[in-house]
């Protein structure tokens, strides 16, 4: 079975919460997510996403869903957690991206795999590398390890540590 890798993020409300119930909900919803990342404190990109700072981390497992199949359990986990997307890149209570999913290569209205500007963004590579530095981009050929150490992005990020249920398992 491929490897699926995930982002997850948000800037608004108990944001360790907020990502560490997507990570059960995900869970939950039959993705078998067996490594999760520590959270990242991260440097809001782009205005829309506002000056509170993200929680960001990296989830990963098996799985024989395809691409579209795992980016719906995402949606329906941002939705039933209050996602609303009002404001493209605004601030929010959770953020739940599929980057990865073996090397499977998908440009759908909705749905991009490998996802488009992950090897641009330091607060996805940071956590992903922490948990999948093998992991190969399949369009670029590079591990998620190169990737990050070939990065130019000035934002800042910084480890805050394990989260608290899930930290057995990364």
């Amino acid at each position: 079975m491929p490897r699926f890798h995930l982002s997850l993020g948000s800037n608004v409300g108990d944001r360790a919460r907020a990502v560490e119930e997507a990570v059960d909900r995900l869970r939950a919803a039959g993705l078998a997510i067996d490594r999760v990342s520590s959270l990242w404190e991260t440097e809001p990109v782009g205005e829309p996403a506002g000056p509170d700072w993200f929680l960001n981390a990296a989830a990963s497992g098996e799985t024989d869903l395809g691409p579209e199949q795992v980016l719906g359990i995402c949606r329906r986990v941002e939705g039933a957690m209050g996602r609303e997307r009002t404001v493209p890149g605004g601030p929010r209570v959770i953020d739940i991206d599929l980057l990865l999913l073996g090397d499977a290569r998908v440009a759908l209205p909705g749905c991009e795999v490998p996802h488009p500007r992950m090897h641009q963004r330091r607060f996805v590579l940071e956590p992903l590398c922490e948990i999948e530095p093998h992991a190969v981009h399949p369009a670029l050929g590079l591990t998620v390890e190169r990737l990050l150490e070939r990065l130019v992005d000035p934002h800042r990020v910084r480890s805050r540590g394990p989260l608290a249920r899930t930290a057995s398992l990364s």
